[in-house]
């Protein structure tokens, strides 16, 4: 069978390209199963935790008899009580143990026989715990897609007896190990639940260990799966290169590097400029690709959107840290910096809050300046002009910063500093963003992105423009910024690179210069 790169659910090592795991399924083993650990791998949509627990399945049933289950596969029904929701796992974990153990089978026969009696979940785990003592080896349960049963109070009952066994243990045998997966970690299960503040975080899973595995990819992880990949087809890539490149855009999340390299695999060798495999597999092959998946309708996006749409004190964070270049200290109490983490929106960088990734960022830009798009005059004015900006499929940024100090100085001129300091970078995006539409990806570079300075990348028809928007601050500092930019050019190989100042000195010159750094050239506008 043919292998290709898989972005529709579980992985699989025969059938797909994907990243080997040996590394971190040991140091679960080694961390958790091992010591008899509870815990939760919590962590956002595509993720890969299915494929993580299959493989781990796997990895322990030598040594220990693993009982996998999907909590999507109990019906909404079968929650509606514990009488119902204890038949209902009884059921399913019957037939996952029956497959790898003959023991205790009387067991299941005395408590599944007679189909009026109803069973509480006390006599569940009665039963639970003489099948885990009558056991020829420790039994692991594993329970994927947790979040399926978070709105119902049963689920949180079982928690609550799982947590009095795990207790209570060396009196009364019960399953070596627990893991459950999904989005939502246990915390916030209790917090769908129960909408009164004194009861929020009064989580009956208390006894789990934090669960500290990155479930991210390295690039070397990705040259490994790359390495599989080429031996297969020969394609000519700089494989470091190009998983360098990918995991740039993608910081490593799962899911957005299977869609990059699916992309590369099926859909970009069929488009204009891109029909030699060594075209493909390269630094311009992954921006198409990239822009191809900022335009796409997935799942994966539709979370996030949704979030963003349901919570507005992410929403509002995630605009600040986005237009305003604001660093938020990272501080896992509070509510929006929680959400934002555990959806994998955002990460602990350092002590400060950053977006997770380049493309999350981009898709956030794009949603945030849909929003304004059709009201902002600045923008009706970047696509009433827009067949100025392109020249024999060339974009010229000149013209681009040239329209943009004359459309801004008259349309946003008289207003106060706050408002440019805080709004300015926005409207040069949404300036922007109509004119390279359909051709071109642009990203915030976060290494760069604080309340005085921002870079932007803009690739466009294959080539690549570095824009620098700041605040003005003094000749001196404007000094050091074209300083700074030449240096920024050096490691993007480029000899030009653009400046645009937002100045509110009342005697400043507005308008477009070219200056000279050493060997770069520079383009300053200032507005």
């Amino acid at each position: 069978m043919t292998r290709y790169f898989n972005t529709e659910g579980l992985c699989i090592p025969e059938e797909h390209y994907m990243v080997r795991l040996d590394d971190r399924l040991e140091k679960i083993k080694r961390l958790y199963v091992k010591r008899g650990k509870y815990f939760v791998i919590n962590r956002g949509r595509q993720y890969g935790k299915t494929t993580t627990l299959r493989a781990l399945k796997e990895y322990l049933k030598d040594e220990y008899l693993v009982v996998s289950l999907d909590f999507q596969g109990i019906s909404t029904e079968e929650y509606r009580d514990e009488y119902t929701f204890t038949r209902a796992f009884m059921r399913m974990f019957a037939e996952r143990f029956k497959r790898q153990e003959t023991t205790a089978g009387d067991k299941f026969k005395e408590f599944l026989d007679g189909q009026e009696q109803r069973k509480t979940l006390s006599e569940l785990f009665t039963c639970l715990s003489g099948i885990c003592a009558a056991c020829s080896r420790p039994i692991v349960l594993m329970i994927d897609e947790v979040d399926s049963a978070s709105n119902n109070q049963v689920f949180i009952d079982f928690l609550a007896q799982l947590r009095g066994y795990y207790l209570e243990r060396e009196k009364r045998p019960i399953f070596h190990s627990v893991i459950l997966a999904g989005v939502y970690d246990i915390k916030n299960l209790k917090l769908k639940i129960r909408s009164n503040e004194e009861h929020q975080y009064n989580s009956p899973w208390n006894i789990a260990a934090d669960f500290k595995v990155s479930m991210s990819f390295s690039a070397t992880q990705i040259t490994d799966m790359l390495e599989e990949y080429e031996a297969d087809y020969r394609t000519g890539m700089d494989i470091t290169a190009v998983a360098e490149e990918i995991y740039q855009y993608t910081s490593g999340y799962p899911y957005l590097v299977s869609a990059i390299c699916k992309c590369l695999d099926e859909d970009i060798p069929d488009r204009r400029g891109f029909e030699d495999d060594s075209n493909v597999w390269n630094k311009e092959g992954i921006a198409e690709a990239v822009k191809l998946l900022l335009n796409a309708r997935v799942p994966l996006f539709g979370s996030m959107m949704r979030h963003v749409g349901e919570y507005s004190e992410l929403k509002k964070m995630l605009y600040v840290i986005l237009f305003q270049g604001e660093r938020i200290a990272y501080n896992p109490d509070n509510k929006a910096i929680e959400l934002a983490c555990m959806f994998g929106y955002a990460v602990n960088d350092n002590g400060s809050v950053r977006i997770a990734n380049r493309i999350f960022e981009t898709r956030l830009y794009n949603f945030f300046l849909s929003e304004e798009e059709l009201s902002s005059a600045i923008s009706r004015a970047a696509k009433r002009d827009g067949s100025l900006f392109i020249s024999n499929g060339t974009l010229d940024m000149d013209k681009v910063l040239e329209k943009f100090v004359e459309y801004f100085t008259d349309i946003y001129g008289e207003n106060d500093e706050k408002f440019v300091e805080t709004y300015g970078r926005k409207f040069f995006l949404l300036y922007l963003k109509p004119i390279i539409n359909g051709r071109g990806n642009y990203y915030i570079e976060a290494q760069t992105r604080d309340v005085r300075r921002t870079d932007v990348i803009v690739d466009y028809a294959g080539e690549q423009f570095i824009v620098e928007m700041k605040i003005w601050h003094g000749n001196e500092y404007n000094e050091r910024g074209e300083q700074q930019l030449t240096e920024y050019l050096d490691y993007y190989h480029q000899r030009k690179g653009y400046l645009l100042s937002f100045n509110f000195n009342k005697q400043k010159e507005t308008g477009v210069r070219i200056v000279t750094v050493g060997d770069k050239v520079i383009v300053e506008a200032v507005v």
